[in-house]
């Protein structure tokens, strides 16, 4: 299988995100950080890509809710992590997914993650994984997981989406 690939969607940023808090700011790029959840304190540094940038607002100015370090990916599409060297353990541990895989029988098979790999122990699924979906271009996301959704459908699998 191919390593785990971040397609910059920024739902890990905008859910436990929502729960890093800037207890006090050292330097211009330092911060001491808590992860609300487990109150753990951290030290998040600022990567000078994104020394210059601002976080993200809403359209009223407000700052976008999520966490205070996404930014726009400054090399393409999507979204990125301004202290992706720093950030704190749940970040490091996390591995989104994007699509849930349901067995022709109704049970949960397989997922799968960021852009480009599969977590099943279904090995007819993993066939089909390896000889039809991971060869698509993902020259576009939404016509890439209508495509997948459609291979599996073929073989009786059910692809959900997840938003």
């Amino acid at each position: 299988m191919v390593k785990f690939d971040c397609n910059g969607c920024g739902k890990c940023c905008a859910s436990f995100g929502a729960f890093i808090k800037i207890e006090r700011q050292l330097t211009s790029r330092d911060y001491y950080c808590r992860y609300g959840i487990k109150n753990e304190l951290f030290l998040a540094h600022i990567e000078s890509d994104y020394a210059d940038s601002q976080p993200l607002s809403s359209k009223e100015g407000e700052p976008e809710k999520g966490c205070p370090f996404m930014r726009k990916n400054p090399a393409g599409k999507g979204l990125a992590c301004a202290i992706y060297s720093t950030r704190p353990r749940i970040c490091r541990e996390f591995r989104c997914y994007r699509m849930l895989i349901h067995h022709p029988g109704g049970h949960e098979c397989g997922r799968i993650m960021g852009r480009n790999e599969l977590k099943t122990k279904d090995e007819p699924l993993e066939q089909i994984w390896k000889e039809q979906i991971a060869p698509m271009p993902h020259h576009d996301d939404n016509l890439w997981e209508k495509s997948v959704i459609a291979a599996l459908a073929t073989h009786g699998y059910r692809g959900e989406a997840v938003e």
